[in-house]
C-alpha cells in the first residue's frame, strides 16, 4: 500500500504578496468595467508605507488607481500606522504606460471574430482536478485555504481580536493508495498584537480555527500542530516582507499537487493565456472528474504568441481513467475549444470578476460564482463517450 506525503500552503488576504495581487486585479476590474476590450498587464509592489503600481495598459477607461490601492489596504485591515502601512497615509506611485504595439498586433483588431484572436504570449498552462475533496481540489491546499479564510473571519468579526491582517497556513496530508488518510501536520503563522501570549494564541488557533474547519476524521493523536513557531509575529505585512504581484502562484493553483506554467494570473486581461487558458484547462479537468471519467485529471496546453490554435492539448489521468486517454482526448477536443478568443467567449471573461480570486485561490471556490468552476459539460462528455 503506497504511502506519501503532500504539503500545501495558503496565505491570508493581508499577506503582502496577496495585497499586491488584489491591487493589480482591482485595477484590472475597474478598467474592464468601463472597457471590456482593454489590454492590461499590471504589477504591484508594496513595502513599508509605500505602494508602486506599474505596467502596460491600453484602454479608453479612466480609473483612480490610488483609490483602488487604498481600498484594498483598508479592506484587508491596514488602517493603523503601527502596522507599517496605512490605507489613509500610504505613499502610492503609479507608473502605467501603453502596451507594446508588437504584442498588441497579435491580439488586437480581431475582437469581433473570437476564432481569430491570437494568444497574447507564448507559454504552457495546466488545469487539474481530483475527487479527493468536494471542490475537486487537492486536500492539503483545500484545507490550508479553509484555515486562512477562517483566520481572516475571526479577525474581522472580533472572535480573535488580537489578530492582525498577515497570516499563513500549511497543511501536510498523508496519503495511502492515492487517497488522503490523515492530516500529519498543521502550521499556522498569524500576525498578532504584541500583548497576547504565545500559549493563548496556540490554544485559540488550534481549537477555534484549525479544529473548526478541518475534517475531524483526518485528525488523530499523531497530528502535529505548530502555531507561530518562532514565538512572535508582530511585524508583518509589507513592513515585514515586500509584496509583489504573482509571487504566490502555487497558492493560486493546486498547492504543488500539479504543475504550474510560467505565468501568474493577477493583473492580466484574459487575452493573456497565462490566465484564460489556465482557467479553461481547469474547466476541462474539473468536468472530466465530475463526469466520473477519471479520479484525477491534468489538462496541459501550450500556445505561440499571435496564433489562435494551441500548439498542444494533452490529458493525463494518472491511470485513474474509466476510458482510454485516446477516447478522452477525442471527446475533449470535440467539446472544448482552446482558442483564446473562444475561451473568452464561452466563459464570458471580459467582466470585472477578478479581484475576488486574488485571495484564497482561483480554483475550487465554492464561495464564488466562477465560470471555470462550473460542471456544465458533464452530460455532453458522457453523451459523446456512450
Amino acid at each position: 500500500m503506497a504511502k506519501f506525503f503532500l504539503t500545501s500552503e495558503s496565505v491570508t488576504e493581508g499577506h503582502p504578496d496577496k495585497l499586491a495581487d488584489q491591487i493589480s486585479d482591482g485595477v484590472l476590474d475597474a478598467i474592464l468595467a468601463q472597457d471590456p476590450y482593454a489590454r492590461v498587464a499590471v504589477e504591484s509592489l508594496l513595502t513599508t508605507g509605500q505602494v508602486i503600481v506599474a505596467g502596460e495598459v491600453t484602454t479608453k477607461a479612466y480609473i483612480d488607481v490610488q483609490g483602488i490601492a487604498r481600498r484594498v489596504l483598508r479592506e484587508a485591515g491596514y488602517v493603523k500606522s503601527e502596522y507599517g502601512i496605512d490605507a489613509a497615509s500610504a505613499g502610492i506611485l503609479v507608473a502605467l504606460h501603453e502596451q507594446s504595439p508588437d504584442i498588441a498586433q497579435g491580439v488586437g483588431k480581431k475582437v469581433e471574430k473570437p476564432e481569430l484572436v491570437g494568444a497574447g504570449d507564448q507559454g504552457m498552462m495546466f488545469g487539474y482536478a481530483t475527487d479527493e475533496t468536494p471542490e475537486l481540489m487537492p486536500a492539503p491546499l483545500a484545507f490550508a485555504h479553509r484555515i486562512t479564510r477562517e483566520l481572516a473571519r475571526a479577525r474581522k468579526t472580533g472572535a480573535l481580536p488580537y489578530l492582525r491582517p498577515d497570516g499563513k497556513s500549511q497543511v501536510t496530508v498523508e496519503y495511502e493508495n492515492n487517497a488522503p488518510k490523515r492530516i500529519d501536520a498543521v502550521l499556522v503563522s498569524a500576525q498578532h498584537d504584541p500583548n497576547v501570549s504565545q500559549a493563548k494564541m496556540k490554544s485559540d488557533i488550534v481549537e477555534k480555527i484549525i479544529k473548526k474547519v478541518l475534517p475531524k476524521k483526518l485528525i488523530d493523536k499523531k497530528t502535529k500542530f505548530y502555531v507561530n513557531p518562532t514565538g512572535r509575529f508582530v511585524i508583518g505585512g509589507p513592513q515585514g516582507d515586500t509584496g509583489l504581484t504573482g509571487r504566490k502562484i502555487i497558492v493560486d493553483t493546486y498547492g504543488g499537487a500539479a504543475p504550474h506554467g510560467g505565468g501568474a494570473f493577477s493583473g492580466k486581461d484574459v487575452t493573456k493565456v497565462d490566465r484564460s487558458a489556465a482557467y479553461y484547462a481547469r474547466y476541462a479537468a474539473k468536468n472530466i472528474v465530475a463526469a466520473g471519467l477519471a479520479k484525477r485529471a491534468l489538462v496541459k496546453v501550450a500556445y505561440a504568441i499571435g496564433i489562435p490554435k494551441p500548439l498542444m492539448v494533452d490529458i493525463d489521468t494518472f491511470g485513474t481513467g474509466t476510458i482510454s486517454e485516446k477516447r478522452l482526448k477525442a471527446a475533449v477536443s470535440k467539446i472544448f475549444d482552446f482558442r483564446p478568443g473562444m475561451i473568452i467567449k464561452q466563459l464570458n471573461l471580459r467582466r470585472p470578476i477578478y479581484r475576488q480570486t486574488a485571495s484564497y485561490g482561483h480554483f475550487g471556490r465554492t464561495d464564488l460564482d466562477l465560470p471555470w468552476e462550473k460542471t456544465d459539460k458533464v452530460k455532453e462528455l458522457r453523451k459523446f463517450l456512450t
